[in-house]
């Protein structure tokens, strides 16, 4: 195993994660030249010349957007997040807004904060125009979720207990996803059923291609008159243009989102908040020790949890020397890593393989120390991309 790992850390990273890398293992800082993993936030990495020292990449957050996912799965180098980590201060974040937009809280504080005068005159101004401000409140009302996460199973089980009926939609949802979802939430069979049936919409699916423009025109047209719309998701999910005319068009009572953009600058129906959905002490800290624990994991042990590129890989070692291996999910891999080793003289005390779209990766334990030959022949196999030697 590798003495000690270089960490290069490309924005502020909360104590709370670093303190868990242990120094005398790990050099970590901002300015390291050969890098065994990267640690970043926000910083976009895609314009960035990573070293081919770099083994792992870790996003102490949800979106890795700002990451060269595709050009790393080609260097055999996983991409870690730390899904869920945020959820709950999206969650509160979540509920903010649609309390804000019910009950028109944005134009009430600047009408209060523009008044003038006397005690009397303020008194007076406020009992005539208040009304102008009254709302609504969210039990009897529906709340649809689009994305049925960690984050969206929160907001729903809120919902709930605030009093709403909350209908959902995911079609990608996930055994464990669908375990922690309140059973009271009415599961819909398309996008479409979602908004003809809600009063509020919220959104929490990642940024794809499936998903770029997934609030288009047409789907606005589908929603109920007055319904408030919030995406605390990502930006490019919702077309600005289709909702800037369906607020003109008063189909749309308000859209409350956290990607301020120049289409929606001054707009007064729309409450656009500075990208502050996990700006949360506790989210940091919680994405920090998430993502690090993992990247460590798989420095010293090989261990893939939550990499958006590698299938999870979890082996508990049974035998002193380990071969992690990244390789394109081709037939006769493991055939050929099987070969390479019994030609060396090694008995393969265990072996896991797992794939994820294109991408596969293999964990083997063996009895005997794997001599560098062995290393360098799984190498050259056609397919590999990367091969680490792991003794403990």
């Amino acid at each position: 195993m590798d003495s000690r790992f270089e960490v290069l850390v490309l924005n502020q990273i909360s104590p709370a994660g670093l303190k868990r890398l242990p120094p005398e293992r790990y050099a970590v800082g901002k300015d390291a030249a050969q890098p065994d993993a990267i640690l970043v936030r926000s910083a976009d990495m895609h314009a960035l010349t990573i070293a081919a020292s770099v083994k792992a990449i870790g996003r102490a957050g949800a979106g890795t957007n700002n990451i060269p996912v595709a050009e790393m799965s080609r260097r055999g180098v996983p991409v870690f997040n730390a899904p869920g980590a945020n959820a709950n201060a999206v969650k509160e974040l979540v509920l903010a807004g649609m309390l804000i937009a019910a009950r028109n809280l944005v134009p009430a504080v600047q009408f209060v904060a523009g008044l003038r005068g006397a005690d009397e005159a303020i008194a007076r101004q406020v009992e005539e125009e208040k009304k102008r401000f009254a709302g609504v409140e969210l039990p009897g009302h529906t709340l649809g979720v689009i994305g049925l996460g960690k984050i969206g199973s929160l907001v729903a089980d809120a919902a709930i207990r605030l009093g709403m009926s909350v209908i959902g939609y995911d079609p990608e949802i996930t055994v464990d996803a669908a375990w922690s979802l309140p059973a009271q939430v009415r599961k819909a069979h398309a996008i479409e059923e979602v908004l003809k049936a809600s009063h509020f919409v919220t959104l929490h699916v990642p940024l794809t291609k499936a998903t770029r423009a997934l609030v288009s025109t047409e789907r606005l047209a589908l929603l109920k008159p007055g319904a408030i719309l919030l995406n605390f998701s990502r930006e490019g999910i919702v077309d600005d243009a289709a909702v800037v005319e369906a607020l003109e068009a008063r189909r749309l009572k308000a859209y409350v989102t956290d990607f301020p953009t120049a289409r929606l600058a001054g707009h007064g129906a729309v409450v656009a908040l500075p990208h502050l959905g996990a700006s949360t002490r506790e989210a940091e800290d919680n994405s920090a020790v998430m993502v690090v624990d993992q990247v460590r994991d798989y420095l010293e042990h090989g261990t893939v949890r939550n990499a958006v590129n590698f299938p999870d890989v979890v082996m508990e070692r049974e035998a002193p020397y380990r071969v992690a291996i990244a390789n394109a999910n081709v037939p006769n891999m493991l055939g050929q890593i099987s070969t390479a080793m019994a030609r060396a003289g090694l008995n393969i005390h265990n072996m896991l393989n797992k794939s994820k779209g294109e991408m596969a990766y293999t964990l083997v334990d063996v009895d005997s120390r794997v001599p560098d030959a062995a290393i360098e022949t799984i190498r050259r196999i056609d397919g590999v991309l990367a091969v680490r030697y792991l003794p403990s």
